[in-house]
């Protein structure tokens, strides 16, 4: 399954997420990573929550950063969900001149891996409804 917080920078959706995260750890039967651009939120994390800082790795773009990601989940068989704040940076995505259009094939990828390994994806994008391809609209859980 995946799930987003949208909206524009600014508009406070890593409060959304880190407190989707620290709800939903206490239910969880398996493992939960945050996947973030920094360590900046190691101490708002509930201590069961794995922060990774993706900058700490040598990323250049979204095909890597997919890769990385079957990394963390080929090394733990226990991993139920997997929190993405600032998405379009760790992702590699983010440009000036980014197309949104360029953000489809990572997530249908996000999807696919989500079904074949069952792993959750909530991902924070600074993205508008709008903006977010209209397949996944329905998968908005926050818009700010």
């Amino acid at each position: 399954m995946i799930e987003f917080i949208i909206g524009e920078k600014g508009k406070g959706k890593t409060k959304v997420l880190l407190e989707k995260a620290n709800r939903e750890v206490k239910e969880a039967t398996g493992n939960v990573v945050y996947l973030d651009k920094n360590t900046q939120h190691m101490f708002e994390l509930n201590n069961r929550i794995r922060l990774i800082d993706v900058t700490n790795y040598p990323l250049t773009d979204a095909d890597e950063f997919i890769g990385f990601i079957c990394g963390i989940i080929s090394q733990d068989h226990d991993l139920e969900k997997v929190y993405l704040d600032s998405f379009l940076k760790i992702s590699k995505l983010e440009s000036h001149d980014m197309d949104v259009s360029a953000v489809l094939p990572v997530l249908k990828q996000l999807t696919s891996i989500s079904a074949q390994f069952s792993v959750d994806f909530i991902i924070s994008i600074s993205l508008t409804k709008q903006q977010l391809p209209e397949e996944y609209h329905s998968m908005v859980v926050a818009e700010l």
